[in-house]
Parts: C-alpha cells; sequence; structure tokens
C-alpha cells in the first residue's frame, strides 16, 4: 500500500466460507483526524486568508459607516439652517401677499363709499324737500 484511502480501512471480504470478521476497520490508529489532517492543512491558508478579509471588509465597513453619519450629520446641520431662512421667506410672502390683499379691500372700500358718498349728495335734495312736505302735512293736519 503506498496510499492509505478511506477504504484501505476496511478489510476484503473473503470468499463464502465460515464467519469471519468482514467490513472491520484494518487498524484502529489513523481515524478520521489523521485523514483529515492534509485537507485542513492544506485549506489554513485560504482560512487565515478569509479571516484578514472578512477584517478588512469590517473595517471597511465600519468607516463607511462613519462616513455616512458624518454626511447625514452635515445635512440635517445644513437643513436646519436654510430651514430658518425659508421660514422667513415664506413669512414675508404671506405678510406681502396679506398686504396686497389688504390693500385691495381698502381701495373697493373707498370706491364703495365714495359711490355712496355721491349718490347721496345726488339724492339729498329731494330727500330733504320730501321730508319737509311730509313735516308740513303732518303739521297742517294736526291744525285742522
Amino acid at each position: 500500500m503506498a496510499r492509505s484511502s478511506i477504504l484501505d480501512r476496511f478489510r476484503p471480504v473473503g470468499a463464502p466460507g465460515p464467519a469471519g470478521p468482514v467490513g472491520v476497520p484494518s487498524t484502529d490508529v489513523p481515524g478520521y483526524v489523521t485523514e483529515l489532517a492534509p485537507v485542513f492543512a492544506a485549506l489554513a491558508a485560504d482560512i487565515d486568508g478569509s479571516r484578514s478579509e472578512v477584517q478588512d471588509a469590517c473595517q471597511r465597513a465600519s468607516a463607511a459607516v462613519a462616513h455616512a453619519r458624518a454626511d447625514a450629520a452635515a445635512v440635517v446641520a445644513r437643513a436646519r439652517r436654510e430651514s430658518a431662512a425659508d421660514r422667513a421667506a415664506a413669512a414675508a410672502a404671506v405678510t406681502a401677499a396679506a398686504a396686497r390683499d389688504d390693500t385691495q379691500v381698502i381701495a373697493a372700500a373707498r370706491a364703495a363709499a365714495a359711490a355712496i358718498g355721491s349718490s347721496s349728495t345726488t339724492r339729498l335734495p329731494g330727500v330733504a324737500r320730501a321730508v319737509v312736505d311730509r313735516l308740513l302735512q303732518d303739521q297742517l293736519g294736526r291744525a285742522r
């Protein structure tokens, strides 16, 4: 036997005949540890390499998370700064719109007041004459 194999652990089965040990391991010493030791020894470099790659990946991930958190904090800070300016601009726009609306309402009220004033001055002599006539009629009607 030049090289051991898993199949070497079992004795060859003899020809039919009296009962004998069949399929019994030929040696008790090697075991699975001895058989798998060369496989694990060959994989040791790959295992160490994968461990170092995992450590590098964890470090890169930690750096990426820290960078993302810093970027997010900068975005939040900028948004807070800009929100004050945006609120002031919105308040100014609302105030300007209210002032325009107020100016339009006041102009409409003045126009209505002027229309009422002009119509009252044109109707005043007729209304005054009607009031005086009625008062005179009432007074004359009581005197009789």
